[in-house]
């Protein structure tokens, strides 16, 4: 369900207003898999379907959205406590209009996805998320379409095409659409950044574990947890996969 901030770079036949039975007939679809939700909560009819997905115990996320400060505030009210790759494709931040993102950087109960590739979010933009939400409020997303690890070229988005020149994204209006970000880049930008490394890891494993109530199997290392592992090097490049135990 998605805003009118996402319309340059999805086609407009498949944007739908949150509907409750649409919801629940996703969710039935899904046969068990649905875990999360993504609206734009000043939509009409996005607060009787926050309620419908939080009785089918999806995670709440407020994303795709032109919402205001108190637009937000009321839909994590009504149960959104995640906030999609916070920054973009949101409502910009001014002193005199904070929106949905000083919504999302003064509520401690929500937590924030980062798209940490130095492109979709700037440096200092980077600090002030991560400053505001601490380590256990940071999620550390890739926002990766089919071009990650893939030379520059084009390449189809849904069903549209996108050029990536210098391992960005862009449509053909020049609009960011999507990444090419992997996972231990995140890291090693983040780290650089002068988070300590635990922290960083953390917004990488076990964060996001516990956003969709997982963290008791994957996430961290425990007795009885799903055994998936990554060796990094000293300069945080992976050298080794373990899949449940089993090397890859």
């Amino acid at each position: 369900f998605i805003s009118s901030v996402r319309r340059g770079v999805h086609p407009p036949e498949f944007l739908k207003l949150p509907s409750a039975d649409l919801l629940e007939r996703f969710v039935e679809a899904a046969k068990g898999h649905a875990q999360i939700l993504t609206l734009a909560p000043e939509l009409l009819g996005a607060m009787p379907c926050i309620d419908a997905a939080r009785k089918a115990g999806l995670v709440v996320a407020i994303g795709h959205t032109d919402a205001t400060y108190e637009q937000a505030r009321a839909a994590i009210a009504r149960g959104a406590h995640h906030a999609v790759h916070v920054y973009n494709a949101m409502r910009p931040f001014s002193h005199r209009d904070s929106g949905v993102i000083g919504a999302v950087l003064t509520t401690p109960e929500v937590t924030a996805e980062l798209i940490a590739d130095g492109v979709h979010v700037d440096e200092t933009a980077m600090r002030m998320l991560l400053q505001a939400k601490g380590a256990g409020g940071v999620i550390l997303v890739s926002d990766g379409i089919s071009a990650t690890g893939m030379p520059d070229g084009k390449y189809t988005l849904g069903t549209f095409e996108v050029t990536v020149s210098g391992g960005v994204c862009r449509n053909s209006e020049g609009k960011l659409a999507g990444s090419t970000l992997t996972l231990d880049r995140a890291l090693r930008n983040i780290v650089n950044l002068g988070v300590p490394f635990a922290d960083a890891l953390r917004m990488l494993t076990l964060n996001p574990a516990t956003l969709l109530g997982i963290e008791f199997k994957k996430g961290s290392l425990r007795p009885g947890a799903d055994a998936d592992l990554l060796l990094l090097d000293d300069a945080l490049n992976v050298t080794q996969v373990w899949t449940r135990g089993i090397s890859n």
